[in-house]
């Protein structure tokens, strides 16, 4: 096949395949930093090989406006050319000579049939007693190097097979020395011409020229011990070196490279000739002994580690179990899929993800399956009450919310407990629903706690519940922590007598003074921050009943953590705006022209309606430039709104002061609330139509489409002026605010906030802890998710109580008990 004069395949490939591998490195961790992409790609595309014409033209179609597309559909392009080039490779690599292996003409291993996992309980117990070892007492190790792992959490056996490679790298070959181009990542083989050492720049280095007969290669080291150096690199002596290659002047060099010695034949068979794992550093360990260590750990242990997964499961879904995956991971076979693994897309993490899903929804299932075995309170949800609040009510229900109601009459009506998620968009009355079970329970002579995750929240519940219970004649209280004793003492007495039908609170509703003559309905505002733990807490105040459970989330769910998280509750969705709602219209301002969102905003004002102001933070004090809320509300008083009344409304201040000023705003006696985000849920103005918020690059998604919602709460149309500060518009701030201006679909906006903050950081910290995985990845592998739900539910309907699996039991407790209270379950 004859060649173009300028760049041969292999070099071409070599060249585009470097910045491709480099962005999906870490599941892409690079690639939002990484600027001029496309441009660097078209300029390789167009120097595409003549014999590749036909791969070329996809490549420049997967190129096109690359870097205009949302974060996403890059990954998916980039993957789609790696994909390509990949298997262009491979069909190369089978025609080059390998190093000390048999040619295997196959990009990825194909997949092996696994034999029936059957060990007994007492096996799997003494197994597991085998990892508990510390790693101190591991061939190699020694107390010395335990301190030194014991930094990265590393502390038993169990601990350092868990510990994964974050990287692989090929050396499958030996790489000719007059064949090396600069950036590459090489093996060679040569023998020392000459060594010594020599100044650089006033600093004294080490350096040895190498050849192979093909070409010339310089090593060179800034740190040596001259002695041991000047001993080991005798002329005349061969070697194997690793690393990468630079350019210094014409020469090709390679800096500090990894060394063997011809012959060594132990650490030959570990470190050349294979995919190598690379792990993260580890102070005072050098990665080639920790090869080592971990080259004992698997072939010692390995097979030790054993979840039981059924055969038959991993068989359907063609994965491996947990000890198979583990092993694979660190030592693998020569003919994987190298790109597979740099992406951690392989069968072994994908076998590894699976297992981590499947004992988290095995966990949810049999939760749900013991939630259905109790016995629930059933209610008679034939309700005048609830005739009489609908026809007091100046709007009509929305089908939405008509079909919600029926799914949680049906719950309440049945005598097992409901345990049922509402989620619903901002604005789209959760509020009037969740207030209809309410009034279902206390017909039928039961109480209802609502339990919020903070002070304000519990505060803005009941303003909005009690604007209901008023209506209907119903006796409402407030608990939180900051109610004085005598008030508290009150509520107390009227929630033990019966007096009080509807509580709303904070943590305080769990104290062991606060004691329910009847409860029978629980309501929870999780707002992410709240978690499983808590559930079961709040119904122990039920004496002997177990009441039904509702639980309400104020922004949507992404349907991700929605099987995570909610995984035990059924799931209800009020998708339908209120009629006569427009949807809001979203600018986004920078620092320079924020002047005509407040142009913009007086225009409103004209009309007679009301703008919201949102500040990130209260005090002056603060480390970042923010604007403080007094401050900012006496500027916007005196300079930009000084026929308006302007109020502030911060999180300090008492609640009988906050609901003096809201009051004031709900009468338009106040026309401008500067605020921070104490208003972000359950405020309802009508009249307020617009939403400016100040500093928007330093909020959340969700966070600024649930401020969003405060307004567009009436037929007139609304607007959210975001401001953002100091950010360009080709930055990933800019591109993720883009997305609400975009978009006011909340489920949209909250898959966007997760794949782009992680479960850990858009749950919240309280929370992140929960979904901790070591591995899998609830946003990259929903579809392993999905299969691992299906499998786990199949195998709790066949065996609720796991009475034909004590060992997945038990590895279930292990895993799952502390985290999802299961020892309430099983």
């Amino acid at each position: 096949m004859e060649r173009e004069k300028g760049i041969n395949v292999e070099e071409w490939l070599f060249k585009i395949l470097r910045p491709l591998e480099f962005v999906s490195k870490n599941n892409f961790a690079n690639l939002p930093k990484t600027k001029g992409l496309e441009k660097a790609l078209n300029f390789l595309i167009s120097n595409t090989p003549e014999e590749l014409k036909e791969i070329k033209k996809e490549l420049l179609e997967l190129c096109t406006n690359l870097e205009k597309i949302p974060l996403e559909e890059k990954k998916e392009r980039i993957i789609k050319m790696l994909d390509l080039l990949s298997s262009l490779k491979s069909s190369i690599s089978e025609r080059e000579n390998s190093f000390g292996l048999e040619e295997n003409n196959k990009s990825f291993v194909k997949y092996q049939e696994i034999p029936e996992n059957k060990i007994s309980l007492e096996t799997y117990l003494r197994y597991k007693e085998l990892l508990k070892k510390p790693v101190q007492f591991l061939k190699g190790v020694g107390s010395r190097i335990a301190k030194k792992l014991a930094k990265k959490n590393i502390h038993t056996l169990e601990d350092l097979l868990f510990f994964l490679p974050r990287d692989y790298e090929d050396r499958r070959r030996v790489t000719s020395i007059g064949d090396l181009k600069e950036g590459q990542r090489v093996v060679v083989f040569g023998e020392v011409l000459k060594s010594g050492t020599a100044h650089f720049y006033k600093r004294k280095i080490f350096y040895a020229y190498i050849t192979d007969g093909t070409g010339f290669l310089t090593l060179k080291w800034f740190n040596f011990n001259e002695n041991v150096w000047r001993k080991l690199l005798k002329p005349g002596k061969n070697f194997y070196a690793i690393g990468e290659v630079s350019r210094f002047g014409r020469d090709l060099e390679i800096i500090h490279p990894g060394l063997i010695e011809e012959g060594d034949e132990e650490k030959l068979a570990t470190e050349i000739g294979h995919i190598v794992p690379v792990y993260s550093s580890i102070e005072g360990v050098s990665e080639k002994y920790f090869r080592k260590i971990m080259k004992s750990a698997v072939e010692e242990y390995g097979d030790y580690l054993n979840s039981c997964i059924p055969t038959e499961i991993l068989r359907r879904k063609k994965l491996y179990p947990l000890n198979i995956a583990i092993k694979n991971l660190h030592f693998l076979d020569s003919s994987e899929d190298i790109i597979l693994l740099k992406r951690e897309e392989s069968i072994y993490h994908k076998s590894l993800a699976f297992d981590e899903f499947f004992f988290l929804e095995l966990a949810l299932g049999l939760r749900k399956g013991r939630i259905k075995r109790d016995k629930g309170i059933s209610f008679n949800t034939e309700s005048k009450l609830i005739d009489e609040f609908i026809k007091k009510l100046p709007f009509e229900l929305t089908s939405a919310q008509k079909r919600v109601i029926e799914e949680i009459k049906k719950d309440m009506r049945s005598d097992l407990p409901m345990n049922r998620l509402l989620q619903g968009d901002v604005g789209y009355g959760k509020t009037i629903v969740a207030f209809i079970a309410a009034l279902i329970a206390i017909e039928n002579g039961y109480q209802v706690a609502l339990m919020a995750p903070t002070e304000i929240l519990a505060e803005q519940h009941y303003y909005n519940f009690r604007q209901y219970t008023q209506i209907m004649g119903i006796r409402a209280a407030l608990l939180t922590g900051g109610i004085p004793p005598s008030k508290k003492r009150e509520i107390y007495h009227g929630l033990s007598t019966g007096f009080i039908k509807f509580v709303i609170g904070t943590h305080a509703l769990f104290q062991e003074k606060v004691e329910f003559k009847k409860l029978g309905l629980v309501i929870i505002d999780e707002q992410h921050r709240f978690g499983v733990l808590q559930r079961a807490a709040l119904r122990e105040k039920a004496k002997g009943v177990v009441p039904d459970t509702l639980v309400m989330t104020a922004t949507p769910i992404p349907r991700t953590l929605a099987l995570t998280i909610y995984g035990d509750l059924d799931l209800s969705i009020i998708n339908e705006m209120p009629k006569g709602r427009k949807p809001i219209i979203t600018k986004l301002f920078l620092e320079h022209n924020k002047r005509k969102a407040y142009e913009e905003t007086k225009k409103e004002l004209k009309k007679g309606h009301q703008a919201y102001v949102i500040l990130p933070l209260i005090e002056e004090s603060e480390k970042m430039d923010l604007k403080a809320v007094t401050t900012y509300g006496e500027y916007l008083q005196k300079e930009v709104f000084p026929e308006y009344k302007v109020g502030i409304l911060h999180g300090k201040m008492s609640s009988y002061e906050k609901e003096k000023i809201m009051h004031a705003f709900k009468r338009n006696e106040i026309h401008v609330l500067v605020s921070t985000t104490v208003v972000e849920v359950g405020v309802d103005v009508p009249n307020a139509t617009v939403m400016i918020i100040e500093h928007a690059e330093r909020f959340g998604l969700s966070q600024l489409h649930q401020l969003r919602g405060r307004v567009g709460r009436s037929e007139y149309q609304s607007y959210c002026f975001l401001i953002a500060y100091k950010i360009s518009m080709e930055s990933d701030a800019f591109k993720r605010l883009q997305i609400l201006c975009q978009t006011n679909d909340g489920f949209k906006i909250a898959e966007e906030d997760l794949k782009l903050r992680g479960p850990g950081e858009f749950l919240g910290t309280k929370q992140s802890g929960y979904l901790e995985f070591r591995r899998a990845n609830i946003v990259k592998d929903y579809q392993i998710l999905l299969w691992a739900r299906e499998e786990a539910f199949k195998l709790i309907e066949k065996d609720p109580e796991l009475k034909n699996y004590p060992i997945l039991k038990e590895e279930l407790m292990r895993r799952w008990e502390e985290r999802l209270k299961l020892s309430e379950v099983a």
